[in-house]
C-alpha cells in the first residue's frame, strides 16, 4: 500500500496514520511495504501483514478473515517441485518471470538421489534459474525453508508463500509464511501475484516459562495432542503472552514448523527484542564469515532499520488491542514437560516420563529436517553425549546394538557451525552416520528408511504410516536431546535415564501424573468474514463488495446436502481415474461422489448448490476432485470446514468454496436423522449474495427458512472465477500486459 493509499484509507476511516515504519534495505523500492496504523477497527497481526501484501483493494478496505484477496508475496519459494511448477509456467504461454526477484529455488528433497533422471531434472531446474536471473541455491545448500531464513529472504513484517506445507516456519522470525499449490506458484511467477483467503485467526497464549531441559519440540507436540480436535484445521495461530518471550528464535522456528501437524495454515509470532537480537547476532555472524563483510540482506544496516521500525511504531508490529479472533487457547509453559508424539499420529502426546517406563525398544533413530537440525539442536544432542560419557568414565559411548541414528544438519551453514563447535564429531564418534543436508528420511527418501517392523524415534515433525519408510513401521517423534539419548540406550528414554542409566532416578522429580495446564476461553464474538452464521452477521460480513464485469453478484440452487465429515478427494473423485486423461467432463459427471454415494451423479442438477461437513476434500491434491463437481453443474460448495488444497484447487479451476460452521449444523439438526441417505436432496433453495455475504434459504414456497452470512468475494477470486481459473486468469493478465 502506498503513503497516499494509506492516508486516504486513514483519512475515509476518521483516524489519524501514525508515523509509517522505515523500509528496510532488505525490501527493494519496487517491493517495499509499510503497516497500516491501527484503527478503530483493531486487526490481528496475520490481517496486518497480509493487508500488505493485497493488491485490488479498495481504498478504505479493511482485510478481514473470510476475505478473498489478491496477493502480492514477497516471496515464493519452490524446491525440488520447482521442476514440476516449470511446465505449467510454460504451458500457460509465459516466457519470464514478472519479477525475478521474487522466487526462490532451493533443490533439498531428493538430493542423495544420484541417478541419471534426477540429476537431469537438477540441471533444468538450475538452468531456467540462470536464463530468468532469479535466486537459486543448489542441493547441498540446505533445506528450502532453513535457506530462506537464513538468506533473509523470509523477513519481519513479510509474507513469504511456499509450494510446501511447512512454510509455516517463517512465522518464527515473525515472517507470515504460508503454503500454496503449484499452480499458484507458476501464476506469481508469472504475474507477481494469486489469491488468498485470508484464514480465520486462532491465538495461542503461552503462559509462563519452560522448565529446564524442555524446548520448543516439546510444546508444539504438546499442543498437538491436547487440543487434537482439529481446534485450529485451516486457522492461522498467533503465538501471544509472556512466555513467548522466554522461547528463543530456534525454539519459535520449531513451533511454527510444526503448526502444519496441528492443522493451520500458518503459525505467526510477532517481531520482539529475542528477534531482533537474533538478527544482529546473525548479521555479525555473517559478516564475519563474508569476503566483503556484508551480505546484501541480512546486515547490520538492514537488521538496525528493523529495530528502528519496531521502536518508533511498536503499534504497527503486533495485533490491535481490539483485535478479534476466533479463539482463544492458551498452555501453562511451566507446567509443561518433555513429551513424545506417537506413535504414527501428532494427535497422541504423551510425557515422556510416563513413556520410557515402557521402555519402547527402538532400530532407528533421526535428528534431521527442518524443524530439529539447527546448530541449537546439535549441540544440545551432542551435549547428552557429553553427559554420558562423563559419567560413564572409561566406557565407550555409541549407538546401542541394532540402532541405527542418523543425522543431518538443516544447512551447510549449520553443519559448519556444528563442526566448528566439536558439535558434530560428538555425535559422529557416538555413531551417528550423517547425510547431506536436505529432507532425505524426512519425506521417505535416501538411505536409513523405516523398514516393515521397525521402530524409529525422529525429531522430525511428521510420523504418519509410511512417511519415513515401510508402512508397518512405527514412528515417535521427540526433540533432539531425546532422540541422542534412546539412541544411546536402545529404547525411548529421557536423557536424565541414560546419563543414570535408571530410569526410576530419572523420572523421581518428574512425575509421570504431573498435570500440564492447557484450556480454551471463551471466544469472542466474531466481527470477521471467516465463516458466516445465522441471525444476522456481522458488520464486516454484511458491507458489500462491488462485482466485476462477469461476476454475479448472486447464486441460487437447490440446496443438496452431504453431511459426512472428511469427504476425501478419492470419495468425490475416484482414484481409479485420477490418471486417465481421456475421460471427458461428460463421463466426470457420472463418476463424480462414485466412491461416497454411487446415487449422487444421478441426484445433482446443474446449478445445485452442495453443502458438505467438516474438512471437506481431505486427502490427495488431484485437481479432479474439483473439475468433476464442475462438470456435474455445480458452481458453488459450501461446508463446515475445508482442506486448503482442496480449496485452492477449486478456486484455481473455477469452483467457489465458502465455509459456514452454522450452516452445517442448521442443516444437520433439520435432516441428519437416523437412516439418512449419504446424499440429501432438502427441498429448500439457496440464494447466496456473493459480493454482500450474505445466505438465504427458502423453503418451496418462498418462505425464509435461514438467514445467515457467508465469506464476500473480493475481487480476486472474482476475477479468477469469471476468467474459468487461475491458468486462464494468468493468460488474460499476461495478454494485457503485452
Amino acid at each position: 500500500m502506498s503513503f497516499k493509499l494509506l492516508v486516504a484509507a486513514a483519512a475515509a476511516r476518521r483516524v489519524i496514520p501514525h508515523a509509517l515504519p522505515r523500509r528496510h534495505p532488505a525490501l527493494g523500492a519496487k517491493r517495499g511495504f509499510a503497516f497500516t496504523s491501527p484503527s478503530h477497527n483493531g486487526q490481528t497481526l496475520v490481517e496486518k501483514i497480509a493487508q500488505q501484501h493485497a493488491v485490488g483493494l479498495s481504498e478504505g478496505e479493511v482485510v478481514r478473515s473470510g476475505d478473498f484477496i489478491g496477493i502480492r508475496p514477497h516471496h515464493i519459494m519452490t524446491h525440488d517441485n520447482t521442476g514440476a511448477v516449470i511446465p505449467k509456467f510454460n504451458s500457460i504461454g509465459a516466457t519470464k518471470l514478472a519479477d525475478p526477484q521474487q522466487p526462490v529455488f532451493a533443490l533439498d528433497h531428493d538430493i542423495q538421489n544420484k541417478g541419471e533422471k534426477n540429476v537431469t531434472k537438477y540441471r533444468s531446474i538450475e538452468q531456467f534459474s540462470k536464463l530468468h536471473g532469479n535466486r537459486f541455491y543448489p542441493a547441498g545448500r540446505g533445506i528450502a525453508h532453513q535457506v530462506l531464513v537464513e538468506e533473509g529472504h523470509a523477513w519481519p513484517g513479510t509474507m513469504v508463500v511456499g509450494s510446501d506445507s511447512h512454510s509455516n516456519m517463517y512465522g518464527g522470525i515473525g515472517c507470515l509464511g504460508t503454503p500454496v499449490v503449484r499452480t499458484d506458484a507458476a501464476a506469481i511467477w508469472a504475474t507477481s501475484q494469486t489469491w488468498w483467503q485470508a484464514p480465520p485467526v486462532a491465538k495461542v497464549e503461552l503462559r509462563g516459562q519452560l522448565p529446564p531441559g524442555v524446548v520448543g519440540k516439546d510444546v508444539i507436540v504438546a499442543l498437538c495432542g491436547l487440543f487434537a480436535k482439529d481446534e485450529v484445521l485451516n486457522h492461522a495461530v498467533e503465538f501471544v503472552g509472556e512466555g513467548t518471550r522466554s522461547l528463543v528464535v530456534e525454539d519459535r522456528l520449531a513451533i511454527a514448523n510444526m503448526t502444519t501437524e496441528w492443522g493451520a495454515l500458518a503459525g505467526l509470532f510477532a517481531v520482539d527484542e529475542v528477534t531482533l537480537q537474533w538478527y544482529e547476532a546473525r548479521a555479525k555472524w555473517i559478516a564475519e564469515r563474508t569476503t566483503g563483510g556484508s551480505h546484501p540482506i541480512v546486515n547490520h544496516d538492514a537488521v538496525a532499520a528493523l529495530r528502528q521500525s519496531i521502536e518508533s511504531n511498536a503499534a504497527c508490529w503486533r495485533p490491535d488491542e481490539d483485535a478479534v479472533y476466533a479463539k482463544h487457547l492458551w498452555l501453562d509453559l511451566g507446567s509443561l514437560t518433555p513429551h513424545v508424539s506417537g506413535p504414527d499420529t501428532v494427535k497422541t502426546a504423551t510425557p515422556l516420563a510416563k513413556l520410557e517406563q515402557k521402555k519402547v525398544a527402538i532400530n532407528k533413530a533421526y535428528i534431521v529436517s527442518c524443524v530439529n537440525s539447527r546448530a541449537k539442536d546439535l549441540r544440545e544432542a551432542a551435549n547428552v553425549i557429553r553427559a554420558i560419557k562423563e559419567a560413564r568414565p572409561g566406557h565407550a559411548v555409541t549407538a546401542a546394538k541394532g540402532v541405527s541414528w542418523y543425522v543431518a544438519a538443516a544447512s551447510s551453514q549449520v553443519q559448519a557451525d556444528a563442526q566448528a563447535s566439536g558439535d558434530w564429531q560428538v555425535l559422529v564418534d557416538a555413531g551417528a552416520k550423517t547425510l547431506p543436508p536436505g529432507c532425505g528420511p524426512c519425506i521417505g527418501l535416501g538411505v536409513g528408511l523405516l523398514e516393515d517392523g521397525e521402530v524409529g524415534i525422529s525429531a522430525t515433525n511428521r510420523n504418519y504410516k509410511g512417511r519415513m519408510g515401510s508402512k508397518k513401521a512405527h514412528t515417535y517423534l521427540a526433540s533432539p536431546a531425546v532422540v541422542a539419548a534412546s539412541a544411546i540406550e536402545g529404547y525411548i528414554c529421557s536423557p536424565a535415564a541414560a546419563i543414570k542409566g535408571t530410569i526410576e532416578e530419572s523420572s523421581a522429580s518428574s512425575s509421570p501424573t504431573q498435570r500440564v495446564l492447557f484450556g480454551i476461553e471463551q471466544a469472542a464474538v466474531a466481527t470477521s468474514n471467516a465463516g458466516g452464521g445465522g441471525g444476522g452477521g456481522s458488520a464486516a460480513a454484511s458491507a458489500t463488495s462491488n462485482a466485476i464485469d462477469g461476476f454475479p453478484e448472486s447464486l441460487s440452487g437447490r440446496v443438496i446436502f452431504l453431511p459426512a465429515d472428511n469427504l476425501n478427494t478419492d470419495g468425490i473423485y475416484p482414484g481409479k481415474y485420477t490418471y486417465q486423461d481421456d475421460i471427458t467432463r461428460d463421463q466426470m459427471k457420472l463418476i463424480v461422489m462414485e466412491n461416497y454415494d454411487p446415487e449422487f451423479s444421478k441426484l445433482v442438477q446443474s446449478e445445485d448448490v452442495v453443502v458438505a461437513g467438516a474438512n471437506f476434500g481431505t486427502g490427495s491434491s488431484r485437481e479432479q476432485a474439483a473439475t468433476a463437481l464442475l462438470a456435474a453443474g455445480v458452481r458453488l460448495v459450501i461446508c463446515e470446514s475445508a482442506s486448503e488444497t482442496f480449496k485452492r484447487n477449486a478456486v484455481n479451476n473455477g469452483l467457489l468454496v465458502l465455509e459456514s460452521p452454522v450452516l452445517v449444523k442448521w442443516l444437520r439438526d433439520r435432516y441428519q436423522k437416523p437412516g439418512a441417505k449419504p446424499t440429501i436432496v432438502t427441498g429448500l433453495d439457496a440464494r447466496a449474495e456473493l459480493t454482500a455475504g450474505r445466505l438465504t434459504l427458502v423453503d418451496e414456497t418462498g418462505n425464509s427458512e435461514y438467514a445467515g452470512t457467508i465469506p464476500r468475494i473480493g475481487r480476486a477470486a472474482q476475477e479468477i472465477i469469471v476468467a474459468g481459473g487461475l491458468e486462464n486468469w494468468v493468460r488474460t493478465r499476461m495478454a494485457a500486459s503485452a
